[in-house]
């Protein structure tokens, strides 16, 4: 008794290529005008060195993991589970920090902040196994 015939992958993914695009995007914005960007989450810094040293390292971070999703998602290569974990725990991070801070937040970074963080490790996860269940689908 032979086994099914393994299916193919598709060209590409589809959830990784919009989850890296956005996360790639919030980075950008991030590196480029830090302050607006925190604004549009929600939140008044300081303008001060210590605040945008924070915000453009957090950028940097997602640009990163966003640009390495969007391609694993172009590519739809071994790597897309991998990337999908890294993109949930950078929201898991930011949750973590938000919930420590949750009192001294302004009521919109509060909302926008958490719920996206928490959005944002669901879709890690989830995005994760999905690509886990069709790599190993491919493998046969």
């Amino acid at each position: 008794m032979g086994h099914a015939p393994a299916m193919s992958l598709p060209a590409r993914d589809p959830i990784a290529i919009a989850a890296g695009a956005i996360r790639l995007a919030s980075g950008v914005s991030f590196l480029i005008a830090p302050k607006a960007a925190s604004q549009l989450w929600g939140s008044d810094p300081d303008d001060n060195p210590t605040a945008s040293l924070l915000l453009r390292s957090m950028g940097y971070r997602d640009a990163l993991v966003g640009a390495m999703l969007l391609r694993a998602g172009l590519t739809n290569d071994r790597t897309t589970a991998g990337w999908f974990l890294a993109s949930g725990g950078a929201d898991l991070a930011d949750l973590v920090g938000g919930m420590a801070n949750h009192d001294r937040l302004p009521a919109k970074a509060q909302t926008v902040g958490i719920y996206g963080a928490v959005l944002g490790v669901g879709v890690g996860l989830l995005g994760a196994v999905r690509a886990q269940r069709a790599q190993r689908a491919y493998a046969g």
